[in-house]
């Protein structure tokens, strides 16, 4: 399989900067397939696993937000959190899918609370998926 350019940056930083032969993501719509030679194109992502196939090794992130880029054969992913399976706190993710739970279960819980507890229950949720993959 021919190998392409995936850099994947984060607010906080580089988490990966290397030649990958297939990327797949989640993006609003639905999951993405990216191999060489793929068109140019734009994506807003969701929530989900990120897929990276490099050396003919897959390796799975959670990554949430953000877009997704291709521009002359280059893919950038440009997610607002973006974490390697091997590095997810599995316990802190238990945690704050509870913390959701509790508020989602109150009956007198503001809309806005409830909505903010909506996604961090999602973002729990993806990073305990992703995490089993390890």
């Amino acid at each position: 399989m021919t190998a392409f350019p995936l850099k994947i940056v984060t607010p906080d930083g580089v988490r990966f900067d290397g030649q990958v032969e297939e990327l797949i993501v989640r993006t609003t719509t639905g999951d993405m397939g990216i191999l060489a030679n793929h068109t140019n194109c734009v994506a807003p992502l969701g929530m989900g696993r990120a897929t990276v196939l490099a050396d003919g090794q897959k390796r799975y992130g959670a990554c949430i937000g953000g877009m997704v880029s291709v521009i002359d054969g280059a893919v950038s992913l440009v997610p607002t959190t973006f974490e390697w399976a091997e590095d997810i706190d599995v316990a802190r993710a238990e945690r704050s899918y509870e913390r959701a739970q509790k508020v989602l279960e109150a009956k007198s819980a503001p809309e806005a609370d409830i909505r903010l507890a909506q996604a961090r229950l999602y973002r729990a949720m993806v990073r305990k998926s992703v995490a089993s993959t390890k």
